[in-house]
């Protein structure tokens, strides 16, 4: 992510080959929701409006419960930025064709997906950070191993 931005005033190869890159990627991780573990998984996100807001309103108060896999929270900010990535990947493509080139909608609409990913890096990495502190588990090592330690009576699986 640091790369495309860098490379964002330049306009040239580097910066589309990133950002088809990052499309790529996002294909995987949309694959690997469907056919990945478990906890990867799509349908084992608790993501409604009403889970989310009732999960963000626990972490407010510090009673939010441990979850083996995403917690509402989390879930809502995976789909959140799979769709920002999503808009800012497809609308740099639009730019590169010949209906879209220097089109100021597209290129408004590409600006802006992409401060909002960086928006959503922001909270989700201060998200990260806070399930770690307050559950005392390295969420950064689960996320690449996959592993996280076996429930206590009041988590969720």
């Amino acid at each position: 992510m640091v790369a495309v931005w860098i490379t964002s005033s330049w306009r040239g190869a580097s910066h589309q080959w990133i950002g088809l890159a990052i499309g790529a990627l996002l294909i995987g991780r949309i694959v690997w929701g469907f056919v990945g573990s478990n906890y990867a998984r799509f349908a084992q996100f608790q993501c409604g409006p009403q889970a989310s807001i009732g999960y963000i309103y626990a972490i407010v108060k510090g009673t939010e419960r441990r979850y083996l896999g995403h917690n509402p929270a989390g879930a809502l900010m995976i789909l959140a930025l799979m769709f920002t990535i999503t808009t800012t990947v497809f609308s740099g493509w639009l730019m590169t064709t010949d209906t879209y080139f220097g089109d100021d909608t597209v290129q408004f609409l590409h600006r802006a997906s992409a401060y909002s990913v960086v928006g959503l890096i922001f909270f989700h990495v201060g998200g990260v950070v806070l399930a770690s502190r307050r559950h005392k588990e390295n969420l950064v090592k689960a996320m690449l191993t996959g592993e996280k330690r076996a429930p206590a009576s009041d988590d969720i699986a």
